[in-house]
């Protein structure tokens, strides 16, 4: 009788889609990477903040391809803008790497901890979350703020970025692979999610088991896609749909600042205001300040019936609000505009319209303060100060990985903390239950 070798098992890996296999490698990777000391970790960010700047010729050239079809595409400025890297806004890029490698380490840090009654040791300690998952717009900094923020939290990430930046994030991805490599950990902690279809997103979105968490980052629709059809646990980060309320006891010049540089300083962010509110006690001193300097900033004001009648012998440009601008993140020079009967009132409007990302109230009344700090819910309250400071690198935090509007785990601008879960270590004696 002859015999017959068997034939060699198969690996499950042996039939995963590139997709699949790239998030089994990131599961390997952040396995080794986990465990790791601040100091290998940090080696590897400043070997990436290095070669990003000695391959910044590599990388300019690359992004110079998706500049080229963007422009060729009739895409607006503003987004090409944000898609164009430079050889200073490479060195700024890298300058953030070094930023984040210089943080604390979150991972091991002591949450809680106590000694029970019955003498067990108990600890709740920060862990890295494991494979992150992020699906981003036409932003190639992201590329490089994600990779560092999740590898100095000791995390995997698989970057899936649109398909307009594909060469840039391409050519990234590989100058930080190699640092990653040559710093002695997997390069396998950074992946660029293979394919320019949104089959590969989609995956991406289904690959439970294999991805611990996804975070998008970019425009109500694509945060919408993942939140909803998704079955890898979603961080939502939101739009920002912000507000400036004026009470009725505000330093007018003070509001004035603040509500210019709200809306004004940039346009096209999550933290610019969006709608103005104004106490109908302040509003014959304050509206026609404001519209002038809002006019100044080339900002359209889509009014009320009461915010209406101050155009007229104003410089700005006001036209009606419609039921839609209410709820619109304009992301241009454009904000919605009303006259309120009182802080209440205000309250009321912003829990119907808000995306619950930051709200501002200028005031020069502590009780007024303290109830608008009450009674508002969202991410960021700011009193007397402008929207654009809710961000990670204003709070301290380092880069960002996005700003969270959704109540469970993370809240807010997303530092390395909000990039671990936590588990508990027992320690005992010889106890039993």
């Amino acid at each position: 009788m002859t015999s017959q070798s068997a034939s060699p098992s198969m690996h499950p890996y042996d039939d995963m889609s590139p997709v699949a296999r790239a998030a089994y490698r990131a599961r390997a990777a952040a396995a080794d990477i986990a465990p790791l000391p601040r100091a290998a970790k940090d080696d590897a960010l400043l070997a990436m903040a290095d070669a990003l700047e000695v391959r910044t010729a590599e990388i300019v050239q690359a992004n110079a391809e998706d500049v080229a079809k963007a422009r060729e595409a009739g895409t607006s400025e503003s987004v090409v803008d944000r898609l164009t890297l430079t050889p200073e806004r490479v060195r700024a890029i890298a300058a953030d790497v070094r930023h984040v490698a210089a943080l604390p380490d979150p991972v091991g840090e002591v949450v809680r901890g106590s000694t029970l009654p019955n003498g067990l040791d108990l600890r709740q300690v920060r862990v890295p979350l494991g494979v992150v998952g992020i699906i981003y717009e036409a932003r190639p900094n992201v590329t490089v703020d994600a990779a560092a923020l999740c590898l100095k939290a000791g995390n995997a990430v698989l970057l899936r970025g649109s398909s307009s930046a594909y060469a840039s994030n391409t050519a990234l991805v590989r100058v930080l692979r190699d640092a990653v490599g040559g710093a002695g950990l997997p390069a396998d902690a950074v992946q660029l999610v293979p394919g320019e279809s949104r089959d590969s997103v989609r995956e991406l979105m289904r690959a439970r088991g294999l991805v611990d968490v996804l975070i998008p980052r970019g425009g109500a629709s694509l945060i919408r896609t993942v939140v909803e059809e998704s079955t890898v646990p979603v961080i939502e980060t939101g739009t920002g749909n912000c507000h400036v309320y004026v009470d009725a006891e505000a330093d007018i010049d003070m509001a004035v600042d603040i509500l210019v540089n709200s809306k004004a300083q940039r346009v096209s962010v999550c933290n610019a205001a969006e709608t103005l509110l104004v106490h109908q006690d302040i509003a014959p001193r304050f509206l026609p300040r404001a519209l002038d300097a809002l006019a100044e900033a080339g900002v359209t004001v889509h009014g009320d019936e009461r915010v209406l009648p101050y155009a007229d012998g104003s410089k700005a440009t006001v036209v009606p609000a419609t039921p839609d601008d209410w709820e619109t993140e304009y992301l241009s020079y454009d904000i919605a505009a009303a006259v309120v009967e009182s802080l209440d009132a205000a309250v009321a409007h912003i829990r119907l319209w808000t995306s619950g990302h930051t709200e501002a109230i200028v005031t020069t009344s502590q009780a007024a303060a303290r109830r608008f700090t009450q009674l508002v819910d969202s991410t960021t309250v700011a009193v007397n100060a402008s929207t654009r400071f809710t961000d990670g690198g204003q709070f301290g935090f380092g880069a960002e990985i996005g700003i969270s509007t959704q109540k469970l785990h993370a809240r807010g601008p997303m530092g390395l903390p909000e990039l671990t879960s936590t588990k508990y270590i027992v320690t005992g004696d010889g106890h039993i239950r």
